[in-house]
């Protein structure tokens, strides 16, 4: 009897959590129209810190906020935001690793460079440090996280290209005539993005707790949008006057959730490919 394997079984595991969140927040105006979720943005309608009842599943806050219809709407921001960052970390990193790894010269060594400065940098840090220069947004907060994961995709993607242009497939189109971009796009684009997948996915986990920082600090999405850092730095001001333990429980074990699947998902991706590619 074949059992499946521990990658497998990450995979499975992480993409169940993942596809959940993601159903969640596609579906969270639906739930809202159909009056199985409330308003995330109305305040001071419903009774300040009462605790979790059949109204409120998941209580309330100081202000008067239905904590479970800000939680499930804190999944639509999370996916917001971490789609455009992933997209645009991938639309520069990816084609900027290609050009270097292939051309080589002067200016592998000027963009080797300047990706290997952001590298050293923080994430969190150069985070928030764009996020005080762009201000606040679902597009400004994809901007400033969006930065700190181009290098990733750029080194493994150069270093990739840079072993696969020696092959005999590129050296044979480059004997028939073919362009530098055709080269790229056509022969070595498929053969360099494998891993790309991969890191997409570590980077999504990363991403949601990069911005539950920012929205702690203040510095993420605006206040009318629910957000889990941002509930999370509400419901500490509620816990030190009120103890509503109920305020910081679940927008923070929905992020953990959501970063835990992710997380999974992108290790047992990244042990399956590694098992193929053997």
């Amino acid at each position: 009897m074949n059992h499946p394997s521990l990658s497998r079984r990450l995979m499975t595991t992480g993409a169940i959590i993942t596809l959940f969140f993601t159903v969640l927040a596609i579906a969270s105006p639906l739930l809202q129209q159909l009056g199985l979720v409330q308003d995330p943005t109305a305040f001071l309608d419903f009774p300040p810190q009462a605790p979790p009842s059949g109204s409120h599943w998941f209580g309330t806050t100081r202000l008067g906020y239905d904590v479970f219809s800000r939680t499930v709407f804190g999944s639509q921001a999370a996916l917001q935001v971490v789609l455009l960052a992933t997209v645009l970390s991938i639309a520069i990193g990816v084609p900027l690793g290609m050009v270097s790894g292939y051309l080589g010269g002067w200016l592998d060594r000027v963009l080797l460079f300047a990706m290997d400065t952001v590298y050293t940098l923080p994430g969190l840090l150069l985070s928030v440090t764009l996020a005080f220069v762009v201000g606040r947004g679902v597009l400004n907060a994809a901007l400033a996280l969006s930065i700190a994961y181009i290098p990733q995709y750029y080194r493994v993607v150069r270093n990739q290209t840079a072993s696969v242009k020696s092959e005999m497939f590129v050296e044979a189109a480059q004997a028939m005539g073919a362009s530098t971009w055709r080269i790229l796009w056509r022969y070595l684009a498929q053969n360099v993005v494998q891993s790309v997948p991969v890191i997409l996915t570590l980077n999504a986990a990363d991403a949601i707790l990069t911005l539950g920082g920012l929205g702690f600090l203040g510095l993420g999405l605006p206040d009318e949008v629910a957000e889990w850092g941002h509930d999370l730095r509400q419901a500490m001001d509620a816990l030190a006057t009120g103890g509503a333990w109920w305020t910081s429980l679940f927008p923070g074990l929905a992020m953990t959730l959501m970063v835990v699947g992710l997380s999974l998902f992108g290790e047992g991706l990244s042990e399956w490919t590694e098992k193929k590619a053997r």
